[in-house]
């Protein structure tokens, strides 16, 4: 088929309909109005793989309760700077909703985000130390301010009856819980904000369109050759900046673009799976999000929760991830999509970060052999009472885990996100995965700062930037009435609850 002529050049391409590309478009319109977008997704939805809520592995991740937000140091402290950077960036995203509701360009808040108490629960006399000590560290910060602990069987019972049914009570167990936590549905936000961004002059989202090539030009432009997947029709975009927002796609688009500063970079995709429960007289006994420690051995993003969220209006209880292995790097990938992801390149870091990750392997391994008694085992550590009957296999979405070129090691596998951007700030790529989604307007506001920067200095982005992000610019982790000021606000606007809360 050959290519069609021209289109009217945008000024900015958005590559993926998922959360980032949504949170980037909303700040870039409401910074500047009269900016030309065009959003570019291969499938026939948006939010249809990372941000779906089937597909993403956690839910208003603020950093209350998952564990591996605070490692434990070989002195015996517990590190608590990547938990308060995220729960920071949370209430980051929590003004920016806030804003978006209240200018009613967002439906109301119940829409995409309630209220549900976050706890970690452990059981062990270690573990109870832990999460004593954790939490000792954590309330030292006013972000996790109204965090409760309790080693007492009786308020852990209180906290999470179904839980606590059935254990030993011999047993030494621990929780700490969080009730100003949330569940947030990414795919009805990320949807709604889609919406709003095509009502609005000079937005262009095209669905069931995939990108196939990048080339920087010599004016510094980017031409975007994009194929349209229903018609078999090919047509080059041009614009001044592009953003690879595409989940686990983007680390094939990055190679595409071959900017020096996305060399070496590799991904290691991994899948997922949940226990969906099917009983309603189950789901309606377990009202929290509940994260544990992960396995010896087990990677950061296998730490094992029973999650309840509200998707589609409907109460649901899920408990995972069980992890497995796919070379797809996305849900609705291809099989080649790891193999020709390896280039001259990376294929050092990519094989270096193997040889120090074998630990890794054999989890992975162990985890796709698993049987259903195997999983059902999993989930009695959490669960004492579960049958087998009332629970069935969910496949979840798929995570690319960055690799990255390393001076000492060769390469290393991180978890997490990272932003690559070229230096002349003309195209930045997402690449990683959790906490993601819950500090998307964060992750954002750190890509304008790379890519925007003469416009970000000017009064009236400043000021704009204030309008909708009342902290933007002040560290809410140092800045506690201020923080106060914020959540109370964020709290009503988004009606959420302060307290206790009932689902």
């Amino acid at each position: 088929m050959p290519t069609s002529p021209a289109a009217p050049a945008p000024a900015v391409i958005l590559i993926g309909a998922g959360i980032m590309s949504a949170t980037l478009g909303v700040l870039l319109k409401q910074l500047q109005p009269g900016l030309t977008i065009e959003i570019v997704e291969r499938l026939d939805r948006a939010a249809a793989e990372s941000s779906d809520a089937w597909n993403n592995a956690g839910t208003g991740h603020s950093a209350f309760c998952e564990l591996n937000y605070t490692p434990e140091l070989p002195d015996g402290t517990i590190e608590t700077a990547k938990a308060v950077k995220i729960a920071e960036q949370f209430e980051v995203s929590k003004q920016f909703w806030s804003f978006l509701v209240e200018q009613r360009l967002l439906p109301a808040a119940p829409g995409f985000i309630h209220s549900i108490p976050h706890l970690s629960f452990v059981w062990g006399a270690q573990n109870v130390d832990f999460l004593r000590r954790r939490h000792a560290a954590l309330t030292a910060s006013h972000l996790f301010q109204g965090m409760e602990f309790s080693a007492d069987p009786a308020v852990v019972r209180h906290w999470i009856p179904l839980v606590m049914e059935g254990r030993d009570p011999a047993e030494p167990v621990a929780a700490t819980r969080m009730d100003a936590g949330t569940d947030v549905n990414f795919g009805a936000l990320t949807r709604a904000m889609f919406h709003y961004l095509q009502q609005l002059p000079g937005v262009t989202l095209r669905f069931h369109h995939e990108v196939s090539k990048l080339r920087q030009e010599d004016d510094g432009r980017w031409a975007v050759k994009v194929e349209d997947l229903t018609t078999g029709e090919k047509r080059r975009v041009r614009a001044p900046f592009v953003f690879i927002g595409a989940g686990g796609g983007s680390l094939p688009l990055l190679e595409k673009a071959d900017i020096p500063e996305g060399h070496g970079f590799g991904g290691f995709p991994v899948s997922g799976q949940w226990l969906k429960c099917t009983n309603p007289a189950v789901i309606a006994r377990h009202q929290a999000k509940v994260y544990g420690k992960a396995a010896v051995g087990a990677p950061p993003m296998s730490v094992p929760h029973l999650d309840t969220r509200l998707i589609d209006g409907k109460r649901e209880l899920l408990f995972g991830p069980y992890a497995g292995f796919s070379t797809k790097f996305l849900k609705h990938g291809s099989f080649l999509d790891l193999p020709a992801s390896i280039q001259p390149g990376n294929i050092v870091p990519m094989i270096s970060a193997g040889l120090h990750n074998l630990s890794l392997t054999k989890y992975l391994i162990d985890q796709v052999r698993q049987s259903p008694e195997d999983r059902l085992a999993a989930l009695r550590e959490y669960l004492p009472t579960a049958e087998m009957g009332d629970w069935e296999l969910e496949v979840a979405g798929q995570r690319v885990q960055v690799i990255r070129k390393d001076a000492k090691e060769g390469g290393v596998l991180e978890f997490g996100t990272e932003v690559v951007s070229a230096a002349d700030g003309s195209i930045a790529a997402l690449l990683g995965a959790s906490p993601g989604a819950s500090t998307a307007v964060a992750i954002m506001l750190e890509l304008l700062k790379r890519c925007f920067p003469q416009q970000l200095a000017t009064e009236a982005w400043q000021t704009r930037l204030r309008q909708m992000i009342p902290s933007y610019g002040q560290a809410l982790g140092q800045e506690a009435a201020l923080a106060a000021s914020v959540r109370a606000h964020t709290t009503a606007v988004l009606e959420l609850h302060a307290g206790p809360v009932t689902f």
